[in-house]
């Protein structure tokens, strides 16, 4: 199981800013410390083409993003000040699910320690997300002949809403999005199967929903792959969230969609997307056990 990060590549946030940059150097330090490092490698990831980009977004939006010359408007859309280093983060943050995703096909099971930027749509950004590094991996695999059907299992607490508009005419790419009905974005998108859930909706209705949808969409998927955004935002105490998932329950819903794509043979690569909980330890803890159940579902 190979992990692949990019937290050395960081860009300036003014102060009180809510995008929780640090929790990705602070993981990759936890990932080290609990010595899964040792047992998995650990990768930088490579930085996307431009070429592998504009296989999904279109090239005015993102020669506008690289060069910073989108207007304010749609740079207030994304949440995030243009910088150079940031169009570099974002480069090799979906470098990172392209790799990962190249090594679930060889080894069963990856992780991108980020990733997960959903609300991308093909010619513009949103939510803190640039790109849509899922749809620029399931783009680079499909154009080397890797793989044709996937299944997008998106658990992050928004829904997202990007990967549904960029995939609603693909049916090689089916979409399952589970978040809080109320939250943002407020403008949903169709994806092939959404859950919609009541704000507070504890453990238990959440991974009774899940398992049921699960069950549909990787029945009617028939994937050859599968991404899992394994956002930490559903969690009770997170800033951004609406739901009320304890840490054990979002324990147990990892080992819920690990252990059935497991039992399918269907490979899966991992990213993190959201997580702002109100002490940055919980989100850190939170993907921390997602990828210590991976370990546990994959062990070699």
């Amino acid at each position: 199981m190979k992990i692949f990060y990019s937290d050395p590549f960081t860009f300036p946030l003014p102060p009180g800013h809510k995008f929780p940059l640090s929790k990705y150097a602070l993981l990759r330090q936890r990932v080290m410390e609990s010595g899964l490092a040792t047992r998995h490698p650990l990768y930088l990831s490579r930085a996307v083409t431009d070429t592998e980009v504009c296989m999904v977004h279109t090239a005015a939006y993102w020669w506008d993003f690289r060069l910073g010359r989108l207007s304010e408007p749609m740079m207030r859309r994304i949440g995030l000040p243009w910088s150079p280093q940031l169009v570099q983060r974002t480069r090799h943050s979906v470098g990172g699910t392209v790799e990962a995703c190249r090594a679930a096909l060889r080894d069963g099971c990856a992780i991108n320690l980020a990733g997960g930027t959903h609300h991308a749509f093909r010619d513009h950004g949103a939510g803190y997300c640039v790109l849509n590094d899922s749809a620029v991996a399931l783009g680079v695999l499909r154009a080397e002949g890797l793989c044709q059907r996937a299944l997008i299992i998106d658990c992050d607490v928004h829904q997202g809403d990007g990967t549904a508009a960029i995939f609603a005419d693909d049916p090689n790419v089916f979409t399952f999005s589970i978040h809080a009905a109320n939250n943002f974005p407020f403008r949903k998108q169709v994806s092939r199967l959404d859950i919609a859930l009541a704000d507070g909706t504890d453990d238990f209705a959440y991974l009774k929903a899940l398992e049921e949808g699960l069950q549909w969409a990787i029945e009617r998927s028939r994937a050859e792959l599968a991404i899992y955004l394994a956002g930490a935002d559903p969690y009770r105490d997170d800033r951004l969230g609406r739901l009320a998932l304890s840490k054990a329950g979002l324990r147990e819903r990892d080992a819920l969609v690990l252990s059935a794509l497991r039992q399918t043979d269907i490979p899966v690569a991992i990213t993190l997307a959201g997580g702002y909980a109100r002490h940055i330890e919980d989100t850190v803890e939170i993907h921390l056990q997602t990828i210590m159940v991976a370990e546990a579902i994959y062990p070699s």
